[in-house]
């Protein structure tokens, strides 16, 4: 594989993820409303690297598609 390449794959593969403002833009909200979004299990959770938090696009777009069911269904019982 020549360097040029590589690049290329890693140039695509960076556009795939998207960060907080890109992802509130696409979703039409604020970047908090992402972050409450994603804790909440609402939506696809981040991928952390280190210090910063970035979403898959495709994950987002088949999200969307779907119809944005949350993704984390049941939680604590209520008496």
């Amino acid at each position: 594989m020549s360097v040029e390449t590589v690049e290329r794959a890693e140039a695509s593969a960076v556009k795939l993820l998207l960060d907080v403002g890109a992802v509130a833009e696409l979703l039409g909200c604020s970047p908090r409303t992402v972050y409450r979004l994603a804790d909440g299990g609402k939506m696809p959770a981040g991928l952390k690297l280190g210090a910063l938090v970035r979403w898959n696009k495709t994950v987002l777009e088949d999200w969307i598609a779907g119809g944005c069911k949350p993704i984390r269904t049941g939680g604590r019982a209520r008496p």
